[in-house]
């Protein structure tokens, strides 16, 4: 594989926010899907497009860095953040997937809490990816994520700490719903890993 001299700069800041705003959409339709579950417009093939979507475009970049030359951050900083991105969005992927595998009978109110935390988290890690042209901006998008972040693990822990308190809830649905809780949680901690790989970038790069 040759190494192309023509810096293509803008191409890897043009992919990283494309990546930023499909993890977005895939928040989205996994937020609408929970809430309106299982009388849903968003089917989980909806969901799945999106990932495949992310998928493609962690391809790009890394096939990307793999052909030039000059890059515009640090190449091991640059596989970072493309596979730490489809990181969150795998794991919305696989929430939005056991609402179907579990049949689930419908909403839970927390599940609907922790997944709008979900879609503002990944929203604010999309607006850092659009302002990584410009370090100095994307600071307070970090901030926002972290916080975000907590608030979702006190949503957890309350979440799953009800389940075991009510007697009326069979183990099943009490297993169900701690599976889709965690892997929610894990989504949201995937946004804070990504959102640090980016301070790491703007600590090096102003």
């Amino acid at each position: 594989m040759r190494l192309a001299l023509v810096p293509r700069t803008n191409e890897f800041y043009d992919l990283f926010e494309k990546a930023g705003l499909n993890a977005l959409e895939t928040a989205r339709a996994t937020e609408q899907r929970l809430r309106e579950f299982p009388d849903t417009a968003i089917s989980h093939d909806r969901v799945k497009e999106l990932e495949s979507q992310g998928d493609r475009l962690t391809h790009d970049l890394i096939e990307l860095l793999n052909t030039q030359y000059v890059t515009p951050l640090d190449r091991e900083d640059i596989y970072a953040l493309a596979t730490a991105i489809d990181d969150v969005v795998d794991h919305i992927e696989h929430a939005s997937d056991l609402l179907s595998l579990y049949r689930i009978e419908g909403p839970m109110e927390q599940a609907v809490e922790q997944a709008r935390v979900l879609v503002s988290a990944t929203e604010a890690l999309a607006r850092a990816l659009a302002a990584l042209r410009s370090p100095d901006s994307v600071r307070r998008h970090l901030v926002e994520v972290k916080r975000l972040e907590d608030e979702g693990d006190r949503i957890v822990r309350d979440a799953i700490a009800a389940l075991f308190e009510n007697e009326d809830v069979s183990p099943r649905v009490i297993i169900r719903w701690k599976d889709i809780f965690e892997v929610l949680e894990q989504a949201v901690d995937a946004c804070d890993k990504a959102a640090q790989v980016i301070g790491n970038i703007v600590v090096k790069n102003t």
